[in-house]
């Protein structure tokens, strides 16, 4: 879905992402309030939903109209991961399979890993 580029559509593309965003945090803090899940088995949960949701290719339609409020929670780290695994399993075979989505968050994990290096040794953590 692409907006106009006016102030308004440049706000209704903020608001869609607030919301889809937000409302993704929602179900997370509904789950863990109403349930005995741990946010270590939420977050699983909401990986295998993004998962699930680029094997029967919903994601990218979703991802089309809901942008980085979809993409930017751990469903969209899921989605990620089936998306290589497809792309590399049809080019290569099982090993394409499992090796595929590795390679598709190589570098957003590659990332994540140096920057907490970096914030790890500028703050100096305390153990408790």
């Amino acid at each position: 879905m692409i907006l106009p580029q006016t102030w308004w559509g440049i706000l209704l593309g903020y608001v869609i992402v607030f919301v889809s965003g937000g409302g993704l945090c929602a179900i997370a803090q509904l789950l863990i309030i109403k349930t005995r899940l741990t946010p270590a088995r939420i977050l699983v949960i909401f990986l295998l939903a993004g998962i699930a949701l680029q094997t029967f290719g919903l994601y990218e339609p979703m991802a089309s109209v809901l942008r980085s409020g979809i993409a930017v929670p751990i469903t969209g780290f899921g989605a990620s991961l089936a998306k290589g695994a497809i792309e590399w399993a049809t080019e290569y075979g099982i090993p394409g399979a499992f090796a595929g989505g590795l390679v598709n968050t190589s570098y957003g994990v590659g990332i994540a890993v140096a920057a907490s290096y970096i914030v790890s040794v500028i703050f100096k953590p305390k153990a408790k």
